[in-house]
C-alpha cells in the first residue's frame, strides 16, 4: 500500500465585503444546481425536482436491528464510488437527504443513514424522537457509530452499480464521526470532515496513537468563525504531520459553524464558503474513488 504523504493546503476566502459581515443579516441565496441546497425552500426544490433514483432501505445491523437509510444513485453508464453521508446533531433530515442527492448528481452512490435508527419510541429513528434528538444522539457510542458505518459500507460495496470503493462525508457531529471512521476503518478510501474534530481532541492535544492508525486521506473544511472546532486544528495538524498522513484543510474567513446548511448566514460568508468547499469536496472524492 502506498503510504499517504502530507499535503497541507490552507485557503482563506477573503473579501472586503466579508469584513462587514458582523451584522449577520440573512442574505438572498440564488438557486444553484451545482451546490447542495442551503436554505429550506431550496431543500424542498432539490428533492422535488431531482431526476435521480432515491429509495429508503433497511440495512441489517450486526446483533440485530436495522439501519434505515436513504440511498441515491447517479445517472451514469459505469460503476460508481460510494459515499456514506453522516448527518449533523439534528439527525436525519430533508437537508442531509438533499446532500446525498447532490452527491449522486456529481456521480457517486450516496448512502445517508439515520444513525438514530432504533433509538426512538417503538424502535423508531429521528422522526420519532422530537425534541429528544440531540440528547439521544449524544448517547451513541463510538462503537455503535463505527458498527453502523461498517454495515452501510458493506451494503454499498455489494451494490451491482458500485465500484468497490467507499468514502465518508460528515457535518458537525457527523464531521467528528467522519474523522472517527478514518481512525477506525483501514479500508476507507477517503474522509471529508465539515467542521468536525478528531474525537477526544482538545486545544492542546489529540489522541496521538489513534492518528497513527489513519490510512485514508482526510479533507477538512472549516468556518473561520468557529473557535470551538478550530482550536483543535493546530494539534491535529501537528499529529498528522508527525505521522505522515494526508490532510488537506481549508478555513473560510467569516463563515460560521454549519455554513453548509445555513448559506444565507454570516452576511454572505457562509455562501462564499460553500461555493469554495463543495468543488473541493467533489474533486477530492473523485480523485480517491476512481
Amino acid at each position: 500500500m502506498i503510504r499517504p504523504t502530507l499535503r497541507l493546503f490552507a485557503s482563506l476566502v477573503v473579501g472586503a465585503a466579508l469584513a462587514l459581515a458582523q451584522e449577520q443579516k440573512p442574505v438572498e441565496v440564488p438557486w444553484d444546481d451545482a451546490l447542495p441546497p442551503g436554505t429550506g425552500p431550496h431543500v424542498e426544490r432539490a428533492l422535488a425536482e431531482s431526476s435521480r433514483h432515491g429509495e429508503y432501505v433497511d440495512i441489517e445491523l450486526p446483533g440485530g436491528g436495522k439501519l434505515n437509510s436513504w440511498v441515491v444513485y447517479p445517472e451514469r453508464p459505469d460503476k460508481a464510488g460510494v459515499v456514506l453521508v453522516i448527518h449533523d446533531i439534528r439527525g436525519m433530515s430533508d437537508w442531509i437527504r438533499a446532500v446525498g442527492d447532490q452527491l449522486a448528481q456529481d456521480g457517486f452512490i450516496a448512502i445517508v443513514p439515520d444513525f438514530l435508527s432504533g433509538k426512538g419510541p417503538d424502535g423508531g429513528g429521528t422522526a420519532s424522537l422530537g425534541k429528544d434528538v440531540g440528547q439521544t444522539i449524544r448517547k451513541l457510542t463510538e462503537q455503535e457509530v463505527v458498527a453502523r458505518l461498517d454495515a452501510a459500507k458493506a451494503y454499498g460495496e455489494k451494490l451491482p452499480a458500485a465500484n468497490g470503493k467507499t468514502a465518508v462525508v460528515g457535518y458537525c457531529w457527523g464531521g467528528t464521526q467522519s474523522f472517527l471512521y478514518a481512525l477506525e476503518q483501514a479500508k476507507l478510501a477517503a474522509a471529508v470532515v465539515y467542521y468536525g474534530n478528531v474525537p477526544g481532541s482538545t486545544a492542546t492535544a489529540v489522541p496521538d496513537e489513534r492518528i497513527a492508525k489513519i490510512a485514508a486521506p482526510v479533507l477538512g473544511l472549516y468556518g473561520g468563525n468557529d473557535a470551538r472546532i478550530n482550536a483543535t486544528l493546530p494539534p491535529t495538524i501537528a499529529a498528522m504531520l508527525q505521522h505522515g498522513k494526508t490532510y488537506e484543510f481549508h478555513t473560510f474567513e467569516g463563515a460560521g459553524h454549519g455554513f453548509s446548511s445555513r448559506q444565507d448566514g454570516a452576511g454572505g460568508a457562509n455562501l462564499t464558503a460553500m461555493r469554495h468547499a463543495w468543488p473541493l469536496t467533489v474533486g477530492f472524492l473523485r480523485r480517491h474513488l476512481r
